[in-house]
């Protein structure tokens, strides 16, 4: 075992290795002290160093923060020198796990939406380490306020490591290629980010959030679980690579592995918020912090699609032909699309306008799914799908992360629960509102923000594999000829134009209603500057020169995965 361990490329799995080593120092940093071990029947103490009276820098409340900064940040940075070298940093791992351009890039959004949220936990969950105990002479706000900073210091250790774990998961599900491999990073990932639903145990709907997200997800995963298991009865092997050739050599469809494929879309349509299986997403956004709600957003929502990737492109694509899920990832993909924006329509929840809209960004990623399981699409075809879907989830952490770290600032004053929690936020804080603006108009996909460009390519691949069906002389009788996958093409841009009444109300409220508060938003300076280094590199990626670094990589990432 240990000359096989000696012989793996460990170097590839830095930035897991070190998040691994975060959460070590996690444990034992906060804990070191003085305690000392009596050597039986001598007198003799040994120093053990944990426990006793902690040592100065162990008491600090801010430590736990900052060990999550630095880990997050040093992973960043191993994470993004595969990036930009991807063939040096390529290779497999054991016979489950391989690094290549797809898995890197997938790493750096899981590790860039953690790190956002630990610089944003300094703000949501402040560390003092002045805090003290209230006392009898203290009045009711007073006592409060100071049993508040107390309990914000004893759990700053909880979510760290809760948060690491997650960011853990999640990077090494995406380098996963066998799907045992896949459920178990994927569930790591997945009970961390339950628990941080529920964190904030001062409030009645965080916990109720929580609970309701940890059983619907529970089951999900119950049924994605057995999913796999039929998928083994039936081929004896849960690696992606032999599953596929099994599939594309099975003469028709076998019942085990048509029911394992489908309970496992069952699975993943939680993760990725698809409608029906969203029913607790809205919940869960609404009853967590802000941070947390942008994690599920962005870096869960990739997750899923990594998994979706996997088992309904890679696995069960047939060599020729229509998929036999094309029908129903087409009719999933339509009604959570139209049935995210017409719910956040009618919300007067900023943060659950938000869910709303999270679960409609994912109908518009399952059509562009949809239209590969047509059978229309070739090589070529695929490759521009899969790029625009990943380039997607990647600016996602731009625009829709960068809009709930500017609800977590008005978390503190108890306004990302109310629409009248925005008004007047250009009055008060302009910087923030404007960048919340610039959010706002990337979600609904205006040109020139991110957004747009990202939209634009999922259209554009749709149509590209519809346009091959057309051969019509005349424009009415080759939308009458196209079949279904156009339509879809059709449905992500009406959907998309219904979008804009609910993000520019948002905005309009910022702009022209009386603000109900006086003064700049409570938001700490990292927070506010990366919240305007976000609005930025939303223009940036749209019409700026990184659009095209970013679809150059995407475009990589999509060729790795493709067979």
């Amino acid at each position: 075992m240990s000359s096989e361990l000696a012989g793996m490329p460990t170097e590839l799995l830095l930035p897991e290795i070190i998040m691994l080593v975060g959460l070590v120092a996690l444990i034992i940093v906060p804990n070191l002290g003085d305690a000392r071990f009596r050597i039986p029947l001598t007198s003799f103490r040994v120093p053990v160093l944990l426990g006793g009276s902690r040592f100065g820098i162990a008491r600090d409340p801010r430590l736990p923060n900052w060990i999550t900064i630095g880990t997050l940040l040093a992973s960043l940075a191993a994470a993004q020198m595969g990036l930009l070298s991807p063939s040096d940093w390529s290779g497999e791992v054991g016979n489950a796990l391989v690094v290549d351009e797809f898995s890197i890039l997938l790493s750096n959004i899981f590790i860039s939406v953690l790190f956002l949220c630990a610089i944003a936990a300094t703000h949501r969950i402040p560390a003092d380490p002045g805090a003290e105990a209230p006392t009898e002479d203290d009045d009711e706000e007073s006592g409060a306020r100071k049993t508040d900073a107390l309990f914000d210091n004893r759990r700053q250790v909880d979510f760290h490591i809760l948060l690491l774990t997650t960011g853990l998961g999640m990077s090494l599900m995406a380098k996963s290629t066998h799907l045992f491999m896949l459920f178990v990073c994927m569930e790591l990932a997945s009970l961390s980010s339950y628990v941080l639903v529920g964190f904030h145990k001062e409030s009645v709907e965080g916990g109720e959030a929580g609970t309701k997200y940890f059983v619907v997800g529970s089951v999900a995963s119950a049924i994605g679980i057995y999913g796999m298991s039929l998928l083994y009865l039936w081929n004896g092997d849960l690696s992606v690579s032999g599953l596929s050739d099994s599939w594309r050599s099975m003469d028709g469809l076998d019942p085990l592995a048509t029911a394992g494929v489908g309970m496992m879309l069952v699975a993943f349509g939680f993760k990725v918020g698809a409608a029906p299986f969203h029913l607790a997403i809205p919940d869960a956004y609404s009853g967590a912090s802000s941070i947390v709600a942008g994690m599920l957003a962005t870096a869960s929502k990739a997750m899923g699609f990594v998994a979706l990737f996997k088992v309904m492109i890679i696995v069960s694509m047939p060599e020729s032909g229509e998929s036999f899920w094309f029908v129903a990832m087409a009719a999933i993909s339509l009604i959570t699309m139209t049935w995210g924006n017409l719910a956040a329509l009618s919300s007067d929840n900023p943060k659950r306008v938000l869910a709303y809209s999270s679960v409609a960004h994912a109908g518009y990623m399952l059509a562009a799914v949809a239209a590969i399981g047509s059978g229309l699409a070739g090589p070529e075809a695929k490759a521009l799908i899969v790029t625009a879907v990943l380039f997607h989830l990647s600016v996602l952490v731009v625009f829709k992360l960068g809009a709930f770290l500017v609800l977590s600032s008005l978390e503190t004053e108890g306004g990302s629960h109310r629409m009248q929690g925005l008004n007047g936020l250009a009055r008060r804080d302009p910087i923030l509102a404007g960048s919340m603006f610039v959010f706002m108009l990337s979600l609904a996909g205006v040109p020139p923000f991110s957004g747009f460009l990202s939209k634009l390519l999922m259209i554009n691949g749709i149509v590209t594999v519809s346009a091959g069906t057309g051969g019509a002389s005349s424009i009415v009788s080759w939308a009458t000829s196209v079949g279904p996958v156009f339509w879809l093409a059709v449905a992500v841009v009406l959907n998309s134009a219904l979008s804009l009444f609910y993000y520019l109300r948002m905005g309009l409220v910022m702009f022209f209603e009386e603000p109900e508060g006086e003064g700049d938003l409570i938001c700490n300076t990292p927070l506010r500057a990366f919240i305007i280094a976000l609005s930025a590199l939303s223009l940036a990626f749209g019409i700026g020169p990184g659009s095209e670094f970013l679809v150059d990589i995407a475009h990589g990432a999509a060729e790795a995965l493709l067979p």
